[in-house]
């Protein structure tokens, strides 16, 4: 194994780690700025630390260390299997964060011959890995219900049970349906098929390919997530708080966070399949690379657009009522932040004056496509977590039959359809 593979092998770990982590309390923050739009009010937006809010994201981390603070609660009624009581919540947190670790977050990146994934775990069987893997979370809820030994977390944990085998059969119906379109197990090569264009001008993403099995994927998804309108497992009008009832501080948090990065792993999972992953419509890597110079002026011009927009929302939107006393600290953060982002924009200005017109090198053009690629994969995957989000406060959890009546009388049919038609189609055209 070479340096230049040790190196990317140890930063895409890296880089996956970081973006099923320390996305959690950008969720958190997101979650709670986004149901504050729906309800007409502002959300979080005064805790700080030395002046500094960043728009409300410090309250996630005020809450971190409220949840490790929090007293340890161990209902006197449980006498056997606490070990496993208390590993319940590991499970379901570890589950998510492993099926993560197949997303491509860019396309290979070839040095000196080498072909290296921009992956955290760099296998070509994406796909069975992630339906092996997430699978396995639902263990740490119905353990959590059945070792609580009560009625409520007993419900809760037989629900998220019986949910998980009727979604997880259209779910792996319609991933079927990808893989006979993609001919593929791997998720970065149904990234490089999504590049292309099918009727000659349309991009070939998954969800104009096979709108349908998008459909039912998207679905599933937020079935096996545990977000609304699915959330039967925890319905609090009905079983309190469903299989977390009797857990609190940390092992709670475990929980809480679980379903974050399940959440994060089923946005990543779709922008993958269906919406193109790393890539931007009609532009492969190919073409980044052989038009290298044309890509870097237009990053040159988008770039300071995308910066003064964003400093001018700063500026309107963090800032209190004329009618209050005025607030240094924000105006405090508010230089500053602007400050960062300003230098920030001048360095990659700078870096890619450098590249287009200085350097030479191959290598370090294809490391700029890599870093745009990552980039553009980070902000699809957050425009896909607002949507979970958005659902969630738009929309009415459903009860527990309707649900059920979903997956196996509406989803499981137009799967099976699904799968038939698409064989038909593709092996019509392989004559």
């Amino acid at each position: 194994m070479t340096t230049a593979a040790i190196i990317v092998a140890v930063a895409s770990f890296a880089l996956g780690a970081l973006l099923a982590l320390l996305t959690i309390p950008v969720l958190v923050w997101l979650e709670r700025r986004v149901a504050g739009l729906v309800q007409d009010r502002l959300g979080p937006n005064r805790t700080n630390i030395g002046g500094f809010r960043l728009g409300g994201v410090v309250q996630s981390f005020a809450d971190v260390v409220k949840l490790l603070l929090k007293e340890e609660y161990y209902p006197s009624h449980i006498k056997s299997g606490r070990w496993l009581f208390m590993l319940a919540p590991v499970i379901t947190f570890v589950a998510a964060l492993l099926a993560f670790m197949a997303i491509p977050f860019a396309d290979t990146l070839v040095i000196n011959g080498e072909s290296l994934r921009i992956s955290a775990l760099p296998i070509n069987y994406g796909i069975f890995w992630y339906m092996a893997i997430s699978s396995i979370g639902v263990l740490g809820v119905i353990f959590g219900g059945w070792l609580s030994h009560n009625k409520y977390s007993l419900l809760g944990a037989a629900r998220a049970g019986s949910m998980v085998i009727s979604y997880e059969l259209p779910l792996g119906l319609s991933i079927l349906a990808f893989i006979i379109t993609y001919d593929t197990i791997d998720f970065n090569a149904m990234v490089q098929f999504q590049s292309g264009t099918f009727f000659g001008f349309l991009p070939a993403w998954g969800i104009l390919v096979q709108p349908l099995a998008a459909i039912i994927l998207i679905v599933s998804l937020f079935a096996e997530t545990n977000r609304n309108p699915f959330t039967v497992a925890e319905g609090e009008s009905e079983i309190v708080a469903g299989f977390m009832t009797e857990y609190t501080a940390m092992k709670f948090a475990m929980y809480f966070m679980g379903e974050y990065v399940a959440m994060n792993t089923a946005s990543a999972v779709i922008i993958t399949m269906i919406f193109g992953g790393y890539q931007i419509p009609w532009v492969s890597t190919e073409m980044l690379l052989e038009n290298f110079s044309v890509f870097a002026f237009s990053l040159m011009v988008i770039i300071p657009l995308i910066i003064t927009v964003l400093i001018r929302w700063m500026r309107k939107n963090n800032r209190v009522r004329p009618s209050i006393k005025a607030d240094g600290g924000r105006d405090f953060e508010t230089k500053v932040l602007t400050i960062a982002m300003v230098g920030m924009t001048l360095l990659v200005e700078a870096i890619l004056i450098y590249l287009v017109f200085l350097s030479e090198s191959s290598l370090a053009n294809s490391i700029a496509v890599t870093l745009f690629q990552i980039v553009v994969f980070v902000v699809k995957l957050m425009l896909f977590n607002i949507f979970f989000i958005l659902i969630r406060w738009s929309v009415p959890r459903f009860r527990y039959d309707q649900v059920q009546k979903l997956g196996w009388y509406y989803l499981l049919p137009l799967a099976l359809l699904n799968i038939i038609v698409t064989a038909i189609v593709v092996v019509g055209v392989s004559l």
